[in-house]
């Protein structure tokens, strides 16, 4: 109870910002709603119903698993790496680290569009180097067909985390102990050996942040994908959060996106909890 005061405005702040707007999502998916949003009334759990008798369903949460899995790991890989270069003295360090800044700065939807138009298969300057060098006879729809499309959001997606993640990782690696990787040093370990050894297991809480945050910001990522894959027909490289949009968007199903939304926020809810399950030490599960 002492301690109450202190964490009463957080528990009221999660409550504004993450219960009552999870408890009235839950609500909304039980109601039957015009095109334009109006109750009519309770459905019960027919909206559910409807969002599993979607055909395309598991596709969608396969690209989903897909989208998550692929952008948080290469975005761990490589701010991992560059993480590393940038905690060495080396001339110029501070304007390489204000340099990575800049996509995490920039406006998400316009680093996107950027990409979207370097892309174009007839002005995009991307497309015309392709060409120019011979690689391509001509220019490549990359944002026109799923495959494509997918693979490049991807692409943009670690490009736009990599600073958030870089400088976390970073964080971490400026508070280990400069002597732990000297003693490991002496006692004949390789660089390899002391980063697998030494290094990574103190940057454990620093990559569980980066990965919880990274996996939240991805799976409920909208701007990327409906700017490079939204004109694509169908729900060929659509996730749950894009599919939540056409719902509303295109086929003026509000009731049966409320349901979606429902289903996206306990998935992600199920998937945080078994990464934390994951990469909780020994030592708590014990206690």
């Amino acid at each position: 109870m002492r301690a109450l005061p202190w964490i009463g405005p957080v528990l009221i702040l999660i409550a504004a910002v993450v219960a009552f707007p999870a408890a009235y999502m839950f609500w909304t998916s039980t109601r039957d709603l015009s095109a334009y949003g109006q109750d009519r009334g309770p459905a019960g759990f027919a909206n559910f119903r409807r969002l599993f008798a979607i055909d395309e369903l598991p596709s969608v949460l396969m690209h989903t698993l897909v989208w998550v899995v692929a952008v948080v790991v290469i975005t761990l890989v490589l701010s991992a790496g560059l993480a590393q270069f940038l905690n060495k003295d080396f001339p110029g360090r501070t304007a390489v680290r204000l340099a990575i800044l800049v996509p995490w700065a920039a406006s998400v939807v316009m680093t996107t569009t950027i990409f979207e138009y370097m892309l174009d298969p007839n002005v995009g300057l991307a497309n015309r180097f392709l060409v120019d060098i011979g690689v391509l006879d001509r220019g490549f729809g990359f944002t026109k067909q799923p495959g494509p499309a997918f693979l490049v959001a991807i692409g943009v997606a670690v490009f736009v985390s990599i600073p958030f993640t870089t400088y976390t990782i970073l964080a971490g690696l400026q508070s280990i102990p400069a002597d732990m990787d000297e003693a490991g040093r002496v006692d004949g370990a390789s660089p390899w050996q002391r980063y697998l050894y030494l290094t990574l297991p103190q940057l454990r809480p620093a990559m569980a942040v980066a990965t919880v945050i990274n996996i939240i910001n991805s799976f409920n990522s909208l701007p990327i994908l409906q700017v490079l894959t939204g004109s694509i027909a169908g729900f060929s490289a659509d996730t749950t959060t894009t599919l939540t949009f056409k719902l509303i968007r295109q086929n003026q199903q509000v009731a049966t996106a409320a349901a979606m939304s429902v289903l996206n926020f306990a998935l992600i809810l199920v998937i945080i909890a078994i990464y934390v399950k994951l990469i909780r030490p020994a030592g708590e599960e014990a206690r």
